[in-house]
């Protein structure tokens, strides 16, 4: 979807500046959003396709209003009264007002470290040979799905080249509204600056981006 998350290529947000590698949170509170987000995907209630969707459907002044983990508690939020999970009226008052829901699995505090060291595997066995080759000349289709995609905005219409095949993967699109898994191809295309930003752009500059097949076609 055209949410306020698609900021790739917009201007007038001002530069990005990094911050040191080993500053990962800015409060305490913010290693807590990070756990139990985790802690409630790992209950298999929902993918993390359904996870960022759920994110990227925040009011567009609110998306933008919030931090990074800010932004995650809400999505949350969202699910968890999606899936009857807490109420509304829990939300609000912050505590529990009814029995808890069980869920399907548990993710124990002892366990964490191993799960995700171990991940979670989203490559699937290939049904069909590869459409595109690398080296090849391909465009990324013009489309405004109004569920989730990703397949950023800057990129729709443009042409660029294949750079790599990762192989076959979990299309999220489908994913992330409970409609299967529905495997593709997963592509590197490298489209230069002046292709999405035109002449004015630096000459040297290029983006890959990584497309599922179906966001592609022949250039």
């Amino acid at each position: 979807m055209n949410g306020a998350q698609d900021l790739g290529g917009m201007m007038g947000f001002g530069p990005i500046v990094p911050e040191p590698e080993e500053e990962r949170f800015h409060a305490e509170w913010e290693k807590r959003a990070l756990a139990v987000t985790l802690a409630m995907g790992a209950t298999g209630m929902w993918s993390i396709d359904t996870s960022r969707h759920a994110r990227e459907t925040l009011h567009p002044a609110d998306y933008l209003a919030s931090s990074y983990y800010e932004i995650w508690i809400k999505g949350l939020e969202k699910l968890l009264v999606a899936h009857d999970l807490v109420s509304p009226e829990e939300l609000r008052q912050g505590r529990a007002l009814s029995p808890g829901k069980p869920v399907k699995r548990v993710l124990a505090a002892a366990d964490v470290p191993a799960v995700l060291a171990r991940g979670t595997q989203y490559d699937r066995p290939a049904e069909a040979p590869a459409r595109f080759a690398v080296g090849e000349r391909v465009r990324a289709k013009v489309m405004h799905p109004v569920g989730h995609t990703r397949l950023p905005r800057y990129v729709r219409g443009r042409t660029g080249v294949v750079e790599r095949i990762h192989g076959v993967f979990v299309f999220p699109d489908t994913m992330a509204h409970g409609k299967g898994e529905h495997p593709q191809w997963l592509y590197v295309v490298r489209f230069g600056g002046r292709e999405l930003w035109g002449e004015e752009a630096d000459p040297v500059l290029s983006v890959s981006v990584d497309a599922w097949e179906s966001y592609l076609e022949p250039a």
